[in-house]
């Protein structure tokens, strides 16, 4: 069975695509974060300033939500990123980082997107193929 994978992602939520044989199949993952992060913590003098701690516990946290997205895409064979800031090339890194990357067939920068336009332009991608 060929899985294909696209997904819209950003700092807060990934919408994912899985399209396989004749079945397409879609999930929203929350990351958690807020728009604006704010941490709590210990007082800047244990290890570093307030901004390393909260630049720290960000990238942790960030690096969590990507687990979980790749473990939902894992067994695509083409995976599609687009989205509107980093997250999209942060998410590229952390795949080749497992072994994925070449998996990877094109990064897009796009806006805010429905959960349709979405699922369309998965559909609409890998029929080119």
């Amino acid at each position: 069975m060929k899985r294909q994978a696209g997904l819209w992602i950003d700092h807060r939520e990934a919408f994912v695509v899985l399209i396989g044989d004749n079945a397409e199949e879609t999930e929203r993952i929350e990351s958690g974060m807020e728009k604006h992060v704010r941490f709590s913590g210990r007082s800047a003098s244990e290890e570093g300033s307030e901004d390393d701690q909260r630049d720290r516990q960000f990238a942790s946290h960030l690096n969590k939500f990507y687990d979980e997205v790749i473990s939902h895409i894992r067994d695509a064979e083409s995976i599609l990123l687009f989205g509107p800031g980093e997250a999209k090339g942060e998410l590229k890194k952390r795949l080749a980082n497992v072994g994925l990357g070449e998996r990877v067939v094109g990064v897009e920068t796009v806006d805010k997107m429905t959960d349709r336009e979405i699922a369309a332009k998965v559909r609409q991608h890998f029929q080119k193929r």
